[in-house]
């Protein structure tokens, strides 16, 4: 799980152009959203294609992010058992 962690920091890192951070700079259970990371809806569309792309994942609903995006665990935790790649 750890690595799965560690990816999806990087992949987050990379989708959204955050040039200024590396993954130890994101805390596993620190929102993603608001005042945590700071991240705001244009950033959640990213995060769809990113599950989509690397992990196979397709959300239909776009509400459903909104508690996959949570923290770094709970997204990990979404992939582990979702992932079809």
């Amino acid at each position: 799980m750890e690595d799965l962690k560690l990816m999806l920091k990087q992949q987050i890192i990379e989708a959204l152009n955050l040039e200024d951070m590396s993954p130890s700079d994101i805390i596993d259970d620190e929102p993603l959203f608001g005042s945590g990371l700071g991240l705001d809806s244009i950033d959640a569309l990213e995060l769809i294609v990113l599950l989509e792309k690397h992990y196979g994942i397709k959300l239909a609903d776009p509400k459903e992010g909104k508690q996959i995006f949570r923290s770094i665990n709970v997204m990990a935790d979404y992939v582990a058992s979702h992932r079809t790649k």
